[in-house]
Parts: structure tokens; sequence; C-alpha cells
């Protein structure tokens, strides 16, 4: 166990990861104090957590002195040529197409570890949120955690007063998607896709719909920008430009006044 202090939390995590040589996401980490600016210079505070390994966690010398005589063999493996070429064609395709199966199963395998583990994930957070919010005054139903994609977990809110967490313009939406994903990303090092009550959904409709107007200004004049978009928006336009406009340059600006809008035009060489 180790006490850190920082400037931010951020800092904070990555002092102790790097004291106990770990990654951030192998350590159990206690915030002591929040992190304050004051006011005017004055009161400033730092952030202290108290840090220490996930049991079952070796640390990443361990790992690499577990990994170094695989690794030695590979070396081996590889360096030693045989005495003699087989040059019989069909021979070299059996042995390419027994590598190639090799090398499916093995990537067959992989891909499923990396799903159990993300169901694993899943099912924990599930479990930890139910009990977070099993306390509040809102009348919402059982929240599901499912896996959504390969790297990001969506989390459900449903319920009567569900939609009471949406907030005015998205605020609550927003302060609760923030503390999730920080709380998932640095403990699990996963993204999150967070639904309440639609409210993501009727969002990704509303941009789709805005940007029509602004795909045939970009199909026409090769270059285009949006009008200012708040919070989540920005975030869903950015996606969705980029999926459709690989080639070209997708990028958001902030106005003096700290509003946000995109740009898209061609690359400049």
């Amino acid at each position: 166990m180790i006490r850190i202090e920082a400037a931010t939390l951020e800092q904070a995590y990555r002092d102790a990861a790097s004291s106990l040589d770990c990654s951030v996401t192998q350590i159990l980490v206690e915030v002591v104090q929040y992190p304050s600016s004051g006011f005017l210079g004055m009161f400033k505070k730092s952030a202290i957590i108290v840090a220490t390994l996930k049991k079952n966690q070796p640390s990443s010398q361990d790992d690499e002195e577990k990994e170094q005589p695989s690794q030695q063999q590979n070396i081996i493996n590889t360096t030693i040529m045989p005495e003699s070429f087989v040059s019989d064609q069909d021979e070299d395709e059996d042995e390419e197409e027994l590598s190639s199966g090799t090398q499916y199963t093995a990537d067959y395998e992989e891909d499923e570890q990396i799903e159990n583990s993300l169901i694993e994930v899943a099912s924990e957070v599930e479990e930890k949120i139910n009990t977070l919010f099993g306390h509040i005054c809102f009348d919402i139903e059982h929240i599901c955690v499912s896996v959504y994609d390969e790297s990001t977990l969506l989390v459900e809110f449903k319920g009567s007063d569900s939609a009471l967490l949406i907030g005015k313009e998205g605020y609550r939406y927003k302060a609760l998607s923030y503390m999730i994903f920080n709380w998932i990303n640095i403990n699990y090092g996963v993204q999150l896709r967070l639904e309440i009550a639609e409210f993501l959904q009727n969002q990704e409709e509303a941009v789709q719909r805005y940007l029509v107007n602004v795909c045939e200004n970009i199909d026409k004049d090769g270059r285009a920008q949006t009008k200012i978009l708040d919070g989540v928006l920005v975030q869903i336009a950015l996606r969705e430009l980029r999926q459709r406009y690989p080639q070209k340059y997708v990028a958001i600006r902030t106005t003096r006044d700290g509003l946000k809008f995109i740009i898209i035009n061609d690359y400049h060489s």
C-alpha cells in the first residue's frame, strides 16, 4: 500500500502505477482528497490517493520474467535453419494451410477470451452499479450492463423516473456519463455507451438528420463546418462524419466562449 500526492487525480493514478510497477488497471485506489484549485490561488488542494496492487495481479517485471523464456524459445525456433529444404510444391501448400489454420484457431481463441473477459466485467459492473443506484429515490428498473462491442460496455437505465436522470439540456446525463466512464475506464480499461430512457438513441437520430445538409455541402464543395453542438452531440457528429469521410480532415474546433463545432476539409500536403 502506498500513499500518493499529485496535482491531479490522473497524475496520482499514473504515479501510483509507476511506483507499483504495473498498469493503472491493476491497482485498487481509495481517494483520500480530491484536488481543488482554491480561490485566487489560495486554499489550493492536491489530489491524495492510497493505492494497492490488486490480488493475483503480477507486476510488469514479473510478466517480463515469465515471458522471457518463451521469447528466447521463439528466437531459437526462428533462427535455427533446417539442414535441407523441401522443394515439393504440394508439401509447401500443406504447410501453409496448416500454419493458416493454426493462426485462425489462435485468433479465435484470443477473441473468445476477450469476449469472456468483457462479459465478466459487464457482470461485475452491473452488480456494483445496481448496488450504488439502489439507494436513490428515483423509481428505476434494474440497470442492465452488457457488451456493446469489443471495447465498450452498454449501460442502460430504464423505469418511470429514468428520464429525470437526463436533466435539463442533458446536464445530468453528461455528469453521469463522465463519472461512470471514469470509473469503468480506470478500473477495467473499457469505453462506455450510456443509454437513459432512449436519450442517446434520440440524440443520434437528431444528429443524423442534421448532418444530411452538412454532407451535401461536403460532397458539393469538398468542405464544410457544423453549427455549434453541445455535449454528447458533438461527439456523435464527430464519429458519424469520420466514418463517412475517412479520407478527409474532421476535427472539433472551440470558440473563445468554449463552444464547440466541427470542421471538415481536405488534408493539406
